[in-house]
């Protein structure tokens, strides 16, 4: 391994511990109980380092509001791969969404938080890399709705205004079950999801 090899191996194991760490306090305190020092001590190394690596704690998160949203794609691929109807893509995609709005809370709290984040706090450039990720799964959609207008299952649509209606309805939905014990009380919240969900493809679905 020559020395260029060794030194990049080194940057990212570092990355990686720091990381891990921030993951770890992440989880534990939330965003912003969460500081650069405890990071710092919880990876055992100098509050410099961190910033050698990452210009701020928004870059660093970011990071991991990156490493969400790449692990929800990958889930909605492993869920539509052996599909074939676009219907059931779209709605095996939702599923996944309220699935991973639950089994995975601490990732959704921090894709919600960056996707909802004013410019203004971000360094330049950085909106938009945190962006691409969430684009990422928008098009996910997007590309699942083009199949459905070109096989004739879907209505003649924008296929990429209905994946952000799409995803702005689920959004909208999920954050909205923590009413479920005052407005949605009585109701069984995944059943108003579902209703939601087909009937979105229900008005897609060429008559």
């Amino acid at each position: 391994m020559s020395l260029k090899e060794r030194r990049e191996r080194e940057k990212n194991e570092r990355r990686k511990q720091i990381l891990d760490a921030a993951r770890l306090l992440l989880f534990e305190k939330g965003l912003n109980a969460t500081s650069i020092n405890q990071i710092a001590k919880q990876a055992e190394i100098g509050v410099g380092t961190i910033y050698f690596y990452y210009k701020s704690k928004e870059e660093l998160f970011a990071e991991l509001q990156a490493e969400g949203l790449e692990l929800l794609h990958s889930k909605m691929i492993k869920a539509c791969e052996k599909e074939s109807e676009s219907p059931v893509k779209l709605r095996n995609a939702a599923h996944v969404f309220f699935k991973f709005s639950k089994e995975n809370r601490d990732y959704f709290d921090i894709i919600s938080y960056f996707l909802a984040a004013p410019e203004q706090i971000f360094a330049p450039g950085l909106k938009d890399h945190v962006d691409r990720h969430g684009n990422k799964v928008i098009s996910f959609v997007e590309n699942i709705l083009t199949e459905g207008v070109g096989s004739g299952v879907f209505k003649k649509i924008d296929p990429r205004r209905c994946s952000i209606m799409f995803w702005a309805n689920l959004y909208g939905l999920i954050h909205f079950r923590k009413f479920k014990s005052t407005i949605l009380k009585g109701d069984n919240f995944k059943n108003i999801f579902d209703y939601s969900v087909n009937n979105f493809i229900s008005n897609l679905t060429a008559r």
